[in-house]
C-alpha cells in the first residue's frame, strides 16, 4: 500500500518547481490533453502527465452545487508514480494540490508580466483560489502593498479582506470599477460572463483569469482581449478550452505560451495591458507533487 503524502510546500516552492520543469525543456504544446466526462453532479477530469523522472495522474471532480451544502467545489486525488517503472509512490489530496498549483502558475506568469513597481492588486472572488492568489502574489510581487477584493458575497469578501490584511496588505472590499486603479487583476470566479469593463484596465496593468476551463465561459471581455498582449499556458490547450480567448476570437498567432515567457523568448511590453489566461494543465500538478515527494525522500 502506498501512503498519503501531505502537501507542505509554500507558494514560492511551488513556483520554483513549475519554473524548473519549464527550464528543463518541457514541451507544453505536446502535453496530454485533459479528459472531461459529464456526470450528474458536474464533471470528472482525468489529467495524466510525465516529466523529470516522475509520472502521475489527477482524478478531479467539479461539483458546482457542493458549496451550497458546505463542501468544496473541487474534489479529487493525485497518484504520483515513478517515471521509469510506473510504480506508485504516493497519493496526494487532489483538491489541495489544485489549490496550491493554480495560484503558483499565476504567480510564475505575473512575476514576469507585472510592472516591477506593481502595488495594487484587485482580486475577483473570495473562495479558496482567491485566498491562494493573494498569498502567492504577495510572495512574488515585491512592491505589492494594497488589495481590493470584489465579490458578490459580503461575508466571504470580508474574510478575504481580513486574510489580505494578515498578509500585510492594505485591504478593502470594492466593486468592478476598482480595475481602473489596478496594477494587477486576478479573476478567480465561476462567472460565465465578463466581470468588468476591459476598457477601464490601465495600460500598465496585468490581468490573469483562472476561473474556467470551458470554451463557452469567460471572466474578461473582448475589449480587454483586443487591447492586451496575450499569454497562455500552451496555445494548444488554450485554443480548446480558454473561453475568454475563444469567445473574443483571439488567433493563435497572438498567443505566447508560459515556457516562452519563463525562458525570455516572449517579449513583455508595458505600453499595453498583458493578459494571462490559465485553464490548468496536468504537468503543473506533477511538478508540484514531485517536488513535495523529493522534499520528503
Amino acid at each position: 500500500m502506498i501512503g498519503p503524502l501531505e502537501l507542505t510546500l509554500d507558494h514560492p516552492a511551488a513556483v520554483a518547481a513549475l519554473e524548473a520543469v519549464l527550464r528543463g525543456g518541457l514541451d507544453v504544446e505536446s502535453c496530454p490533453p485533459r479528459s472531461a466526462v459529464p456526470v450528474p453532479a458536474g464533471e470528472l477530469l482525468l489529467m495524466p502527465a510525465a516529466a523529470g523522472g516522475f509520472a502521475g495522474v489527477k482524478i478531479a471532480g467539479v461539483a458546482p452545487a457542493n458549496p451550497t451544502v458546505g463542501l468544496p467545489r473541487i474534489t479529487g486525488s493525485y497518484l504520483l508514480l515513478d517515471g521509469p517503472t510506473l510504480q506508485p509512490l504516493a497519493l496526494l489530496d487532489g483538491a489541495a494540490l489544485t489549490a496550491l498549483r493554480t495560484p503558483a502558475v499565476t504567480a510564475l506568469a505575473l512575476r514576469a508580466l507585472a510592472a516591477p513597481d506593481a502595488r495594487h492588486l484587485v482580486v475577483f472572488g473570495a473562495g479558496p483560489q482567491a485566498l491562494g492568489h493573494l498569498a502567492a502574489l504577495r510572495a512574488v510581487l515585491p512592491a505589492l502593498e494594497r488589495a481590493t477584493v470584489v465579490s458578490r458575497r459580503p461575508g466571504p469578501a470580508a474574510a478575504a479582506v481580513a486574510y489580505a490584511a494578515a498578509l500585510g496588505l492594505a485591504a478593502e472590499a470594492g466593486g468592478p470599477e476598482a480595475v481602473a486603479g489596478a496594477d494587477a487583476v486576478v479573476c478567480c470566479t465561476t462567472a460565465r460572463t465578463p466581470l468588468f469593463d476591459g476598457r477601464l484596465v490601465p495600460d500598465r496593468a496585468v490581468v490573469a483569469a483562472v476561473g474556467s476551463h470551458e470554451p463557452d465561459a469567460r471572466e474578461v471581455d473582448a475589449e480587454l482581449v483586443g487591447r492586451a498582449d496575450l499569454f497562455v499556458e500552451a496555445r494548444a490547450v488554450a485554443l480548446r478550452e480558454a473561453g475568454d480567448l475563444l469567445m473574443a476570437g483571439a488567433p493563435a498567432e497572438r498567443l505566447a505560451n508560459l515556457s516562452e515567457l519563463v525562458t525570455g523568448a516572449a517579449a513583455v511590453r508595458h505600453d499595453r495591458p498583458r493578459f494571462f489566461k490559465s485553464v490548468g494543465m496536468a504537468w503543473q500538478d506533477l511538478a508540484v507533487a514531485a517536488a513535495q515527494y523529493e522534499r520528503q525522500h
